[in-house]
């Protein structure tokens, strides 16, 4: 595989390389050990799968607070998408900045979203799906959300909106929750405890102050 990390430290745009004969090709899409040599983390605790039946579908923003924040493996295997990730890392150079990246069936590109990112895509085909794998279980009382058009964010759709859910399109702008974000993002490094692979993990202060997390 061909790691390129991009501009948001931790997150990377990972490439096949495919190797083909008169059948076609054969190319590894995930491997333990060259995540590891990357320095992302390894571990798959949950695979999911999205369809959209509409161009212009929008799904996002996307995360969960820790001591439950996932990676995410995205890529389209159907159709295609603009994959946007937002850096919530109170403590990171480029907090609040995000990039975009095409993800297509064609491509076969994928794009690791490291923890404390929010995530979302718009659909650019009708009919795309997309696998998404994910390093931590789901866990709804650490779920939270930012609003796709939040002007404060920046972030550039390609299309009109064809198809939200009522819960995306209700997520408040970040100005009127900034505060609770930065400070359930915000991390120390000494305060761990495992993940669900049973490496350690940061846990967020409130989790500290509270006594931990299960």
């Amino acid at each position: 595989m061909i790691f390129q990390e991009t501009k948001l430290a931790g997150a990377f745009v990972i490439d096949i390389e495919a190797r083909g004969d008169s059948r076609g090709f054969f190319a590894r899409a995930f491997c333990q050990h060259e995540f590891s040599d990357h320095g992302l983390k390894p571990l798959i605790a949950q695979a999911n799968i999205a369809f959209n039946d509409r161009k212009g579908t929008l799904r996002g923003m996307h995360f969960q607070f820790p001591p439950a924040a996932e990676t995410k493996l995205v890529r389209a295997t159907r159709g295609a998408i603009l994959d946007i990730i937002v850096d919530l890392r109170p403590e990171s150079p480029t907090y609040l900045e995000h990039i975009a990246v095409e993800l297509t069936a064609d491509n076969h590109r994928a794009l690791y979203v490291p923890e404390r990112f929010a995530h979302g895509y718009q659909v650019l085909e009708d009919r795309t799906e997309t696998s998404y794998q994910v390093g931590e279980f789901y866990a709804p009382e650490t779920e939270g959300g930012l609003l796709y058009s939040d002007p404060r964010l920046g972030l550039a759709w390609p299309l009109p909106v064809a198809e939200i859910s009522p819960k995306d399109a209700a997520w408040k702008p970040l100005g009127e929750g900034e505060p609770e974000v930065r400070r359930r993002m915000t991390v120390r490094a000494a305060d761990v405890s495992p993940g669900a692979d049973g490496r350690p993990r940061a846990e967020s202060i409130d989790a500290v102050v509270a006594g931990g997390a299960s």
